[in-house]
């Protein structure tokens, strides 16, 4: 069977995996949701002219002439005069302008005089004002549907006064670890057995993300009991995710046991290392992604493969996983038969990134995590990867 292409995989997931359905919520639960409208602003930013720094605002055209105070503007506080000629009100940043002013004159080229004021330096008409709508118009698009909202986003979107959003619903997770070798920290180790990284990973990696607990259950060697907990993990979520049994070795059921529970097969094997025995399959839009049982391998098909699922599943927008460029710090070998997904430390240098290898790579290896800051993809070939040379990367 020949190996799939990563980039081939990334196709399969945009043309089987459809967006979960959309519901109305409050704009504070928003966070970290995929947008399923573009919202518009409800009204004008800035709402009013207002002033940029503290000061006085007046008319322009009085020059240097000594001015009267007449009032305080602050903000949220308005003065409730109009400026005449020779006048003035003393203004805070964001108060608004009073009527009959045109500029405002910044406090540190005025003088105070008893109830006046005197300015050291002529105004423009216009100076140091904010003027209504000048960032944003009423009923102005603020963010597109299929747009992630982040916290900066969130916090445009309720200063325009939207206090709700259509959004796709977040996916729900399952997973299952699968292994009689795997024993939970804190249990005792019999003969051959080892302490289970995938479980924490997996759900460490799902809530880090924003998805929530996922359901996690640990699941024995048996065919039989691997079928009831993969029939239940497809009752309850969008997007089931196992670890181990996925190979060709004589316990490897999950491939058989997600046919027999009518899961249409998509692909298995990818071209990547490590990850190779990936497999994936849907059934009735819920998505099951096979994943092999070493933990770097589960990391790596988390951060390429999962991540994209559950883009598609959000009705997120781009290429997902979207990629990074940077450029490699010292020489790298190459795979002529797979494409290779190293972990990496990343250093910022002169606005470039820059991509150290670590040491230990194998797939069963997870100790230079504590180092790694990028997951870099170095596709297939015969010659070496040289310093200086660009690459593509992501964050993890």
């Amino acid at each position: 069977m020949a190996l799939l292409p990563i980039e081939q995989a990334l196709d399969h997931y945009r043309a089987a995996v459809r967006a979960l359905p959309t519901h109305r919520i409050p704009l504070e639960l928003a966070l970290g949701a995929v947008l399923a409208e573009s919202p518009t602003a409800r009204i004008a930013l800035p709402r009013f002219t207002q002033s940029a720094v503290d000061g006085y605002a007046l008319r322009a055209d009085d020059g240097a002439a000594p001015l009267a105070l007449i009032g305080t503007a602050a903000a949220g506080s308005p003065a409730k005069v109009t400026v005449g000629p020779g006048q003035a009100v003393r203004i805070l940043t964001g108060g608004m302008l009073p009527d009959g002013a045109n500029a405002v004159a910044r406090q540190e080229i005025v003088e105070r005089t008893g109830d006046g004021i005197v300015l050291r330096e002529r105004v423009h008409v216009g100076e140091a004002i904010r003027h209504e709508g000048e960032e944003l118009r009423a009923g102005a698009v603020i963010a597109r549907s299929g747009q992630r909202v982040t916290a900066g986003l969130l916090a445009a979107l309720a200063m325009a006064g939207i206090d709700s959003l259509e959004v796709y619903r977040r996916p729900r997770v399952a997973v299952l670890v699968t292994g009689d070798e795997v024993v939970r920290v804190g249990e005792p180790l019999g003969p051959g057995q080892v302490y289970d990284a995938n479980g924490p990973l997996l759900r460490a990696w799902f809530v880090e993300h924003g998805y929530g607990e996922p359901v996690v259950a640990y699941v024995r060697d048996d065919e039989s009991a691997l079928e009831e907990a993969m029939s239940a993990a497809l009752d309850s979520a969008d997007l089931v995710v196992t670890s181990g049994g996925v190979s060709v070795g004589d316990r490897d059921f999950i491939p058989a046991v997600a046919d027999r529970l009518g899961v249409r097969k998509v692909f298995w094997k990818v071209a990547q290392k490590p990850g190779k025995p990936l497999w994936f399959g849907m059934r009735d839009g819920k998505a099951l992604l096979g994943m092999p049982g070493n933990p770097a391998a589960v990391l790596v098909c988390l951060a390429v493969h999962a991540r994209a699922v559950l883009a598609h599943l959000e009705g997120e927008e781009g290429q997902q996983p979207a990629w990074n460029s940077g450029v490699l710090k010292t020489d790298v070998e190459a795979d002529s038969d797979r494409d290779r997904l190293l972990r990496m430390r990343l250093d910022m240098v002169d606005g470039m990134a820059t991509l150290e290898l670590l040491p230990r790579q194998d797939s069963h290896m997870l100790s230079n995590l504590a180092s790694a800051h990028a997951l870099v993809w170095l596709p297939s070939r015969s010659t070496a990867f040289t310093a200086g040379e660009r690459v593509a990367w992501l964050s993890i």
